[in-house]
């Protein structure tokens, strides 16, 4: 096992690159990707970097520099035989060749599209622009960077004894979390904190700690590198990205309602029925579902993304009893602002109702709150968009409207088309 404190005091190289991998990514944006490129392959999209947390001040953490040989970097990377053997030969979910042959082919010989990056204040403005397919496999590399690089300010003030006193903090921290959760009766639990993380190593080394840990609660890892170099299974469906870029090509206001249906057809025809896990908040959850079509109550379950969580679990038992649907043969994936207590509280609650599963993300990866001064290494919402497609405003409403972006006549005009009155609005959680 790689010793961190040691690695993060070790400023030998000249660069240390954070991505290592295409494949270091979340499994769910090449699945994604897959069915992008079969269904909108000429839609060209940009997407953009949106720090929620403007007291953290990343252009002046970050050098330039750094940024950009790290960005340099990963645009040189491309699929090893390894890698692009697992992906053609692994079983996923239960089925072989998940990925088609003519995706694969496209994927070993691509290297990722230029960016764009300008300082702006004491921000970064850093953009993609392209065909879809090939800039949305810029967003979990992007978030990774900047949160190392982020973390690796902090850490190179620090003395030899003091990162390994740090990292043995934070190890105790993960390992009595693990040690709550072993109470936890029918636990079912992932780890989805690639693109918020403190670091690559330490993502690795808290997968093996929950496997270690956790035995069969833990399910596996949405990043794919860890999911291969470990062994475990690699988690994921699908996420907001979709419905967002389907919206914005809508050009009428029927098709915009009818958008993120459209969206799930496509990914039905795509995957032949497996990886049917909804996620319906994009534009408001009782909504998405109130309107849905017959065929989608048939669907496996429901990912609970921002919102109450209890509140939209309700929801969602409530529409498949509604649907004739028994909700103890579904799945409640809950992914948002999860830690210890939450994942107690929610499964406490719901676990003789439904399946119960948990994506567990931020505060697995990077919960080093409070164990340097000022806080410095706390995490903060940095997230990647899809800001714009062929040319028009991508639009996410959410059940939390603290989550909501795109331009202000849209969102009106969102809300308006999707019937979404008064919300509550719920601290961001990272």
């Amino acid at each position: 096992m790689v010793d961190i404190a040691s690695r993060a005091w070790n400023h030998k190289w000249k660069i240390d690159p954070i991505v290592r991998s295409l494949i270091d990514t979340d499994f769910y944006k090449l699945l994604m990707c897959q069915s992008i490129f079969r269904n909108k392959p000429d839609t060209q999209v940009t997407f953009s970097l949106i720090n929620r947390s403007k007291h953290i001040p990343l252009a002046d953490l970050i050098d330039e520099g750094e940024l950009r040989e790290q960005l340099d970097h990963v645009r040189s990377l491309s699929l090893s035989r390894g890698e692009s053997t697992w992906l053609r030969g692994n079983t996923f979910y239960g089925k072989r060749q998940m990925f088609r042959p003519d995706f694969m082919e496209w994927f070993e010989g691509l290297r990722l599209p230029p960016y764009h990056l300008e300082r702006v204040g004491d921000q970064y403005e850093l953009t993609f622009e392209g065909k879809w397919h090939e800039v949305m496999l810029w967003e979990i590399p992007a978030l990774a960077i900047l949160m190392e690089l982020r973390g690796r300010a902090v850490l190179n003030t620090m003395g030899k004894f003091e990162l390994q006193v740090l990292y043995a903090r934070a190890m105790t921290r993960v390992w009595e979390k693990i040690e709550t959760l072993r109470e936890i009766p029918d636990l079912s639990i992932a780890d989805f904190g690639t693109r918020r993380r403190h670091s690559y190593l330490w993502q690795d080394w808290c997968v093996q700690a929950m496997s270690e840990g956790l035995g069969n609660a833990f399910t596996g890892t949405s990043n794919c590198k860890i999911a291969m170099s470990r062994e475990v299974e690699a988690i994921g469906t699908n996420a907001h990205e979709l419905p967002m870029v389907y919206a914005a090509l809508a050009k009428t206001d029927e098709a915009l309602f009818q958008a993120p249906y459209d969206v799930l057809q496509d990914w039905h025809d795509e995957h032949e029925g497996n990886l049917r896990i909804i996620l319906p908040d994009t534009y408001g959850t009782k909504g998405f579902l109130d309107n849905a079509p017959d065929w989608l109550a048939g669907w496996t379950g429901i990912r609970i993304d921002s919102g109450d969580p209890a509140t939209a679990a309700q929801i969602a038992l409530d529409w498949w009893k509604a649907r004739g649907e028994d909700p103890r043969d579904k799945r409640v994936i809950f992914s948002d602002g999860l830690d210890v207590d939450k994942i107690k509280t929610l499964q406490e609650q719901f676990a003789d109702k439904v399946n119960v599963s948990f994506g567990w993300g931020t505060l697995l990866t990077n919960d080093f709150r409070n164990l340097v001064p000022n806080d410095a290494l706390a995490p903060f919402s940095l997230v990647c968009k899809a800001v714009e497609a062929n040319g028009r405003p991508t639009v996410k409403l959410s059940d939390n409207p603290n989550k909501a972006m795109g331009p202000e006549t849209e969102i009106a005009r969102y809300k308006r088309v999707f019937g979404v009155g008064d919300q509550i609005a719920e601290e961001v959680v990272v």
